[in-house]
This record gives C-alpha cells, structure tokens and sequence, in this order.
C-alpha cells in the first residue's frame, strides 16, 4: 500500500509526460500545416537567394 502512494506523491514523472504530450502536439501541428511551412520555408529562401544575386551584380 504504501508503494502505492509514493507512486502517486512522486511528481518527477509528470514533467516527462508534459514533455511528451508538448512533443506530440508539435509533431500534430507540423503534420497539419506542413504545406504551408514549406511554402513559407520556400518563400524565405528564395528571398535570401534573390538578395545574394542582386549584391553580387
């Protein structure tokens, strides 16, 4: 019994499966918008690049 109630005292396990469900949630939220994060990620680099060419002319 007393196994049983430290178990339930013991608080250190909670902060992994916080970690874990923030992880899962991320993950969820990627997964969702992955097209648009590309297409932003796309749109950024293509900017770097356009303003590396125009320096470098």
């Amino acid at each position: 019994m007393n196994l049983i109630k430290e178990f339930i005292k013991e608080e250190e396990g909670i902060a992994i499966v916080e970690i874990i469900l923030i992880l899962v949630l991320l993950v969820g939220l990627v997964l969702i918008f992955r097209q648009k994060i590309t297409d932003i990620v796309k749109n950024i680099i293509d900017s770097i690049a356009g303003d590396i060419n125009s320096i470098t002319k």
